[in-house]
């Protein structure tokens, strides 16, 4: 099978860069063929900006999603987002790796995420009629390939647990996993968390390092998180509420969205 690593760390000689090494080299165990988009190395343009469309008049007004659009059906994104867009493509499964800041993923990765997923591409997609409202939330171009979070933070697991200051890290991580991956359509998978690694000594990382392989070993047999989709009966078109039925007593928020009976 073919996996995409998209790697967001400056510093190759960090434990992200360690862990990195591992989970690519327990894949090409497994017999995977790996690719690695290393941000960083690579110089990626975070920022999605009037140069991203030359294509655009220069006295137009810019607006990102219809230029967006517009490049793509024509075949005019730069190189290095349509080299993005290739890869994706070509992968089963998308790891995503970066560490935890300020609550979410590096700046660079955000604008990895800007400006590869174009309209057209990943969003804007599909028939929006009364039965169905796009192509998206378990349906669009990446359906039938799977996607994982690979996060390293410093602060404690209890510190991201439902009681914990920082807050449940299946709800931080929401936006991501549900946003940005089950949007397109990946399956997608039970985030790979490393706590505390700021203070992690050696038999951490070996604890740590074992943990990475067994989830690259079942990255393909693990089950999905089971997001509810779109436009299989759960929600209310066009209105998108899911039905007042659904979802346990206690359920709140962003667990609504997650059919627990499944």
């Amino acid at each position: 099978m073919n996996v995409l690593l998209v790697f967001a760390h400056p510093e190759p000689r960090s434990l992200n860069g360690a862990l990195r090494d591992i989970a690519v080299a327990e894949l090409k165990a497994q017999g995977h063929e790996v690719r690695i988009s290393d941000l960083y190395a690579m110089g990626w343009k975070a920022a999605a900006d009037r140069a991203d469309f030359p294509q655009l008049e220069p006295d137009a007004r810019l607006n990102v999603a219809t230029a967006s659009g517009e490049a793509f059906k024509t075949h005019a994104l730069t190189d290095d987002v349509r080299a993005e867009q290739d890869k994706l493509l070509w992968a089963d499964a998308v790891i995503l790796q970066f560490p935890l800041w300020w609550f979410t993923m590096p700046a660079i990765l955000k604008g990895w995420v800007d400006r590869v997923y174009s309209y057209g591409f990943t969003y804007g997609v599909g028939e929006h009629s009364d039965k169905r409202w796009g192509n998206r939330y378990g349906e669009g171009v990446f359906a039938g390939k799977r996607a994982m979070l690979a996060v390293t933070t410093g602060g404690w697991d209890e510190h991201y647990s439902d009681r914990g200051i920082n807050g449940p890290m299946d709800d931080l991580l929401f936006p991501i996993n549900h946003g940005i991956l089950f949007y397109p359509g990946f399956d997608v998978l039970p985030a790979f968390v490393a706590h505390r690694v700021n203070r992690l000594d050696d038999a951490g990382f070996v604890r740590i390092a074992e943990q990475l392989r067994e989830r690259m070993r079942t990255l393909f047999t693990a089950k999905p998180i089971p997001y509810r989709r779109q436009n299989h009966g759960d929600y209310l078109i066009p209105s998108m509420q899911l039905r007042p039925e659904l979802g346990t007593p206690d359920a709140r928020g962003f667990a609504l969205h997650v059919d627990a009976v499944q």
